[in-house]
């Protein structure tokens, strides 16, 4: 499992392969936008850019295929998947199954250290957020790790790796969409207060409340996006 452009060089040091280590520079570039939307990934012109043979580029390419950022063309390779408000809403709709579940679970079953590691995550991107002012954005290497960190913590005690496997792969599918979500915020003290209300409803350990935030908090980004049609 990568964390896709939080720290490339760390992700490709751990790549145990060349197609995972084509997969982490492939999804980098497509969630920093340096592969656009739509565009045509050619294995030639590829395999040239990353200095990397055609066969684990391809396999690579598979690997992000099933992460949900980009889609095969039958024989004809590979594209960048399109960024729509309809793949928004679904990545939305999977994200809040999966994660409050998680939840759930995590809720169930997480002791002082589950605790401890949320308020450690938080602290963190909290200090980061600090020290930037209102300079911090999706896109700086060490603030998308801090942020993914946050809310892989709140559901890190639910015990499935497979629900945490699929929280971090829709997390990375909603990366370039919260990258725009991320231009409206001008004050980093309302994005920390936001995330500091959603770690102490958690850790109040008060299910329906829990869930009822993470949930409009997973939503926020939709009416952020797509602010014209965020009621639909």
């Amino acid at each position: 499992m990568t964390t896709p452009a939080q720290g490339v060089p760390g992700a490709i040091a751990g790549a145990d392969t060349l197609s995972e280590r084509a997969a982490v520079l492939v999804q980098h570039d497509i969630l920093t936008g340096q592969l656009e939307p739509g565009a045509r990934l050619g294995i030639v012109e590829l395999a040239r850019r990353y200095e990397i043979g055609a066969t684990p580029l391809r396999e690579g390419l598979s690997r992000l295929v099933s992460r949900g950022l980009i889609v095969g063309i039958g024989q004809r390779g590979f594209r960048v998947a399109e960024v729509s408000r309809d793949d928004l809403l679904d990545i939305t709709r999977m994200r809040t199954v999966v994660e409050l579940e998680a939840l759930r679970l995590a809720i169930a079953h997480g002791d002082d250290a589950w605790e401890a590691g949320i308020l450690g995550a938080l602290h963190q991107m909290q200090r980061y957020v600090e020290r930037h002012g209102d300079q911090f954005r999706e896109g700086a290497d060490d603030f998308d790790r801090l942020h993914k960190a946050f809310h892989t913590s709140l559901l890190a005690a639910c015990g499935s790796k497979r629900l945490l496997s699929a929280h971090s792969d829709l997390y990375d599918q909603a990366y370039r969409y919260r990258r725009v979500m991320m231009r409206g915020f001008d004050d980093g003290a309302v994005f920390v207060a936001a995330h500091r209300d959603l770690a102490e409803k958690i850790l109040a350990r008060e299910l329906d409340v829990s869930q009822n935030t993470l949930q409009a908090h997973l939503a926020s980004t939709l009416g952020y996006v797509y602010p014209d049609r965020a009621g639909e």
